[in-house]
């Protein structure tokens, strides 16, 4: 099995090398509003952000960067295909403006951004990132009443475009895109405890600051969680390309948009060893159900690896590892042609390290 994934420098306001309705699954990360990092990005492409912040107008500056953000939901809207799944990370933003502190709740913006272009919000994922910092402490410390409430949480927000989607009966790319049960139950909590991405790795320590990346987890359970075998992914904040390695992670085609091409370089120190460390994460999540199902009575023997699994849906499953990566260049960012072996029952070693 062969997929495709393409980074492109250009505005996610304008995705024209996206057809209409030809997108079953986005995965992003926009920058925050009212987050200092972003605030050169936003008042860039509009004066009046700076304008409003340097008058101490934080609500005015919280709406200004939305309406950028507004424009490529539009487009996500536009090639997201009916009963497509849109999973959005933001987080809210808390700040000082015009000597008053207070939160700027982005996610609440979003949501309402979304369902006002007709998408249907689902229960969305509490990302909780614990942090130990001595500066996470705001405000008046140990004395009431003016300390303040730290967030160490971001949200996955959730959205379908109409209905449900469809498969024809027994469709094998989707039965065998299943995942096991006991990853059911701990994928589908509304709550993740999932450190944030270390920035710095693969030497590319300035491209991964600016880019605040998610770690490869975030975008690679979603994927798994929400499409199939060989669906595209698209990305409209792409960033230093973590989405699109999930997606290489996961069998899945994958496109993506950032103004920043600079920041596409990233990707080829990380797709360096990629069938190593893919193998050893199938071999991992093999390992894993192994152990699951040792106390376990009952099940359905899988069809594809010589061990029992909990539900009828779960026997068709077959995991696929990355065998080799090819990464190119195109007129306008990035190309990259990924083969993928299925990795079967007499292949599996366990404890193999790659």
């Amino acid at each position: 099995m062969r997929t495709t994934h393409e980074l492109h420098v250009g505005d996610a306001a304008a995705m024209d090398a996206v057809a209409d309705g030809s997108i079953p699954l986005v995965v992003t990360s926009p920058p925050y509003p009212m987050i200092e990092l972003w605030d050169d990005l936003f008042a860039a492409r509009d004066p009046d952000v700076d304008a409003a912040l340097a008058a101490g107008d934080g609500d005015a500056a919280f709406e200004l960067m939305h309406a950028q953000l507004d424009a490529v939901w539009d487009e996500l809207d536009r090639v997201l295909a009916p009963g497509g799944i849109a999973c959005i990370n933001v987080g809210d933003a808390t700040r000082s403006i015009g000597g008053e502190f207070q939160q700027f709740p982005n996610h609440a913006r979003i949501v309402d951004a979304l369902r006002s272009r007709g998408l249907t919000p689902l229960p969305d994922v509490l990302w909780r990132k614990p942090t130990n910092s001595l500066a996470k402490f705001m405000g008046s410390g140990t004395l009431p009443p003016n300390a303040y409430v730290t967030l160490e949480h971001e949200y996955v927000l959730l959205f379908r475009k109409g209905g449900t989607r469809s498969f024809p009966p027994g469709d094998d790319t989707r039965y065998e895109s299943a995942f096991f049960w006991e990853e059911r139950n701990r994928w589908f909590s509304d709550l993740w405890e999932v450190r944030g991405e270390e920035q710095g790795a693969n030497g590319a320590t300035e491209r991964r600051e600016r880019s605040a990346a998610f770690p490869v987890e975030i975008p690679l359970r979603l994927i798994r969680m929400f499409s199939v075998r060989g669906d595209r992914v698209l990305d409209p904040f792409a960033g230093t390309g973590t989405t699109a390695l999930a997606a290489m992670l996961a069998a899945r085609d994958s496109v993506g948009y950032d103004l920043d091409g600079d920041l596409f370089t990233a990707l080829d120190d990380r797709v360096d060893g990629l069938p190593e460390r893919s193998r050893r994460r199938v071999d991992e999540r093999l390992t894993r159900h192994r152990a699951a199902m040792a106390d376990r009575e009952g099940g359905y023997e899988a069809e594809h690896y010589d061990f029992r699994v909990v539900t009828k849906a779960e026997r068709r499953i077959r995991l696929y590892a990355v065998s080799a990566v090819e990464a190119g260049t195109r007129t306008d960012g990035r190309r990259y042609r990924v083969d993928h072996d299925p990795v079967d029952g007499n292949d599996f070693v366990p404890g193999h390290e790659g």
